[in-house]
């Protein structure tokens, strides 16, 4: 069996992080790989193209792991096969429903909602429920029956008005071609922790519903050089693992003709915001990269050990400190941190955020600022480039020379200076 051992050796990578993604659980992970290794070494004498090895062994993983959730809905007594309209997360907590599926929920009638919480959150066997409820099984099954057809009723009619609202939803303002002046306050209350749900670098929410358009300012000039319209368009699976697809419209703002179109999907998890896949058009072909495909999508796309993605329950850790421009940090990887509470004035109106501060994650030579308010939403972002970062792509000078009067940080003694900034319709908008 060397061939065997040679080709898993080439794709073992890419099968470990399609368990991860699919599983939570470390050890339960460990299980179902040695599962699907097996599997594969009893069964490998009947693959007849060891170019199909990848996807053979790929769709034995994606079996095991279906497998291990039908054993826990089983103990847990949650009949899979007459709920498909309720999707099913491995999350801390065990197995729970997705936040469209709690968000109607909490729609419905009091009774209703009573016998699906306890069956589906609390994950109780119906003989259990009829104990507390004080009524017999047979009138739990059928009051459950009840509410789970007025569920689906209730759930395919809020997709129906999410997609209408979704399709007659534009760019409420325009934004403006000049970025607004902005002052920037520190104040001397302690940061407070946030929920920052946004895909990092590109300020969208990946959920249903949700879109956004967002500019791009030089400076000092403060001129929009592009405008970028996103929006989420549905639900998505890559390798089996759902999220929702985007779409990212980017356009100059001076010639309406220079468009991009891009297409990624993403996943927002209940600690983590990540992308699954980008599509790419190279010369006329679609080209599907997702987080399989190794250093073509880490190195682009991926972010945190095996792609985890950005932490989105976000508190002061002190990886990153500052004093006025002065950063320092404790030289790791990863390093994103709450640095301070700023009162950002823009607009006429006054935001209370935290300064999250991105210390070359976002790419390397880059350090960014970004201000959230409470509600996790992007206020202001601006960019820093090292001194020196690829000079040689931009007239040959350090930036502190190209562009003399721009802010500028110091981080661990090195200078970084002010190359543009961001700002969304959010702020437009609120």
């Amino acid at each position: 069996m060397a061939d065997f051992e040679k080709l898993l050796a080439q794709v073992q990578k890419s099968v470990e992080l399609f368990v991860k993604y699919k599983i939570s659980s470390a050890e339960d992970v460990q299980d179902v790989l040695q599962e699907t290794y097996l599997t594969a070494y009893q069964k490998f004498g009947q693959l007849k193209n060891a170019d199909a090895f990848k996807p053979w062994i790929i769709s034995i993983a994606r079996n095991k792991c279906n497998d291990y959730f039908r054993n826990k809905a089983a103990v847990l007594e949650i009949p899979l096969e007459e709920s498909p309209e309720l999707s099913l997360d491995d999350g801390r907590m065990g197995i729970s429903e997705v936040m469209a599926v709690r968000d109607q929920l909490e729609k419905m009638a009091d009774k209703e909602k009573e016998i699906l919480y306890l069956y589906f959150w609390k994950q109780l066997p119906q003989a259990e429920i009829a104990k507390r409820l004080n009524v017999p099984v047979g009138t739990v099954k059928s009051r459950l029956h009840v509410a789970k057809e007025k569920f689906r009723k209730s759930y395919d009619a809020g997709k129906s008005h999410l997609e209408e609202k979704m399709e007659g939803k534009g760019m409420m303002k325009r934004l403006p071609a000049y970025m607004p002046k902005y002052v920037i306050t520190e104040k001397k209350e302690a940061p407070f922790a946030v929920k920052w749900e946004e895909l990092m670098g590109w300020f969208l929410m990946p959920r249903l519903g949700e879109s956004l358009s967002w500019g791009m300012y030089d400076q000092p000039s403060g001129k929009c050089d592009h405008v970028y319209d996103m929006k989420v368009t549905g639900r998505a699976k890559v390798h089996g693992i759902e999220g929702v697809e985007l779409t990212a419209r980017e356009a100059s703002y001076s010639n309406k003709e220079e468009v991009t179109e891009r297409t990624f999907v993403a996943q927002l998890t209940d600690t983590h915001c990540r992308y699954l896949a980008t599509i790419r058009n190279d010369n006329g072909v679609r080209n599907f990269i997702t987080f399989l495909d190794g250093e073509e999508f880490m190195n682009c796309w991926g972010f945190g050990e095996d792609n985890c993605g950005n932490e989105i329950n976000l508190a002061p850790k002190g990886i990153i400190k500052r004093e006025g421009n002065m950063i320092t940090t404790a030289k790791r990887d990863f390093l994103i941190d709450i640095v301070g509470r700023y009162d950002v004035t823009i607009l006429g109106k006054t935001y209370d955020t935290v300064c999250v501060l991105d210390v070359q994650t976002y790419n390397n030579g880059v350090v960014s600022e970004q201000f959230l308010d409470k509600n996790g939403r992007t206020i202001l972002w601006r960019r820093f480039n090292k001194n020196d970062w690829h000079v040689e792509h931009y007239g040959g000078k350090l930036w502190s020379e190209q562009l003399p009067e721009n802010d500028r940080l110091i981080v661990d003694g090195e200078t970084y200076v002010q190359w543009y900034d961001c700002i969304t319709d959010y702020v437009l908008n609120t």
